[in-house]
């Protein structure tokens, strides 16, 4: 295992690096039926997860899962994609970022909800190694509850990966 870098802050609240971006999706992002690729789309949910994540622990942070990527509803070319994010739980040297897409149309409108995802992000020092990431401090009954799932997910994607990891196909000798 590789070594951690030490120096723990205070915990934070999940305010403090909480993180909104907006940005209108043009001709490029779009196939030609006018709808955003879902590539264009996730990178802009890990922009949003890594600097939720840096804000949080003070450090480069980057991807090291998506538990949960999904798509709800299409983006359109002229619609303003809104993305928000917020570390939802943190472990040793990594964190979980829950991130919450919108898209309204340029013109004004109502909001729609287009895209939830659940990223792992690891924070690293200045040598590229693991560093150690503050404790989070959830204050409301949402971010507790946030704080909840997302130590479900950790079981379940740890679950996955023991079995996974152990699983051996059976052979014929044919």
């Amino acid at each position: 295992m590789a070594p951690v870098t030490t120096g723990m802050a205070e915990g934070k609240p999940v305010r403090a690096s909480a993180v909104t971006f907006a940005r209108t999706m043009t001709r490029l992002d779009a196939n030609l039926l006018g709808s955003v690729h879902g590539g264009v789309i996730m990178h802009e949910v890990d922009m949003a997860a890594g600097s939720a994540a840096a804000r949080h622990c003070g450090h480069v942070c980057v991807t090291a899962a998506i538990d949960e990527l999904s798509f709800l509803q299409p983006v359109h070319i002229g619609d303003v994609l809104v993305v928000h994010a917020a570390v939802n739980a943190v472990g040793r040297t990594s964190l979980e970022v829950g991130v919450r897409v919108e898209a309204e149309p340029w013109r004004g409108g109502e909001r729609r909800h287009t895209t939830s995802a659940y990223l792992v992000m690891v924070a690293l020092d200045d040598e590229g190694k693991p560093a150690a990431v503050p404790p989070l401090v959830a204050e409301t009954d949402a971010e507790r509850r946030r704080q909840g799932q997302a130590a479900i997910r950790r079981e379940v994607r740890h679950e996955r990966i023991r079995r996974i990891g152990t699983y051996m196909p059976e052979v014929s000798g044919g």
